[in-house]
């Protein structure tokens, strides 16, 4: 019987692999918190929706939801190729290398995200929430996530960051959304993806204008406008 209990306590190697993809996951959005140049948290943001994309495969190979190799060859497309792509045309045009400063220390950035990241993987933990597509540690990683790039839209004082805040937040969601409804339909998993396009004009579009009227990417001048 107890040769029993630890064999069921053992995770499987599925297990272990989402796993270890989720928290990957979670450690490029600290290191996107991190980063001082913008274009280093494009590259992260594209290693991140890469790492989406394989989590996206490992689901469909151990579950047999083979509609989602679809779904991760769009998100390669969209998340890895097209975006980052597009991001880096306009610090290209706008000639900005160096992100916006923060609006509390990097070292004070990172003890407040590693607590809301704990707070929120030990708060869905609590919830015991249970799939049968992935195990519920990785639901309480793509909580941590989405912490996580809360705090870099909100600390960061530059349009980009914030932009691949947002971004990187979709990507917890995404990660989230494979827990819980792996199986739903393709084309409502797709749409998704879509809304993503949307939010990269927005913020294509308020990058240009924001520089062509400030020189700059930094938000700081935007306080201003505060009643």
């Amino acid at each position: 019987m107890a040769d029993l209990l630890a064999a069921d306590s053992v995770p499987t190697t599925f297990e272990g692999a989402t796993n270890a993809v989720a928290v990957l996951l979670l450690l490029t959005e600290f290191a996107m918190l991190r980063a001082a140049l913008s274009h280093s948290q494009v590259r992260l943001y594209a290693v991140q929706s890469l790492l989406v994309s394989l989590l996206a495969v490992i689901v469909a190979a151990g579950r047999d939801l083979p509609e989602l190799y679809a779904l991760a060859a769009v998100s390669l497309a969209l998340k890895v190729i097209a975006v980052p792509w597009v991001i880096t045309r306009l610090l290209r045009d706008a000639q900005v290398e160096i992100a916006g400063s923060g609006a509390i220390g990097v070292a004070s950035a990172t003890l407040l995200s590693l607590a809301l990241a704990g707070f929120g993987f030990f708060a869905v933990g609590s919830l015991d929430i249970r799939s049968r597509f992935l195990p519920q540690a990785a639901l309480g990683l793509s909580m941590s996530i989405v912490l996580v790039a809360f705090v870099l839209m909100i600390v960061r004082r530059d349009v980009v960051s914030q932009a691949v805040g947002f971004f990187s937040l979709e990507n917890g969601v995404s990660l989230a959304s494979l827990v819980v409804a792996a199986g739903m339909p393709l084309i409502i998993e797709v749409a998704f993806l879509f809304d993503l396009l949307v939010a990269v004009v927005v913020f294509g579009v308020l990058m240009r204008v924001h520089h062509r009227r400030t020189a700059t990417l930094s938000t700081e001048s935007l306080t201003s406008l505060r009643g």
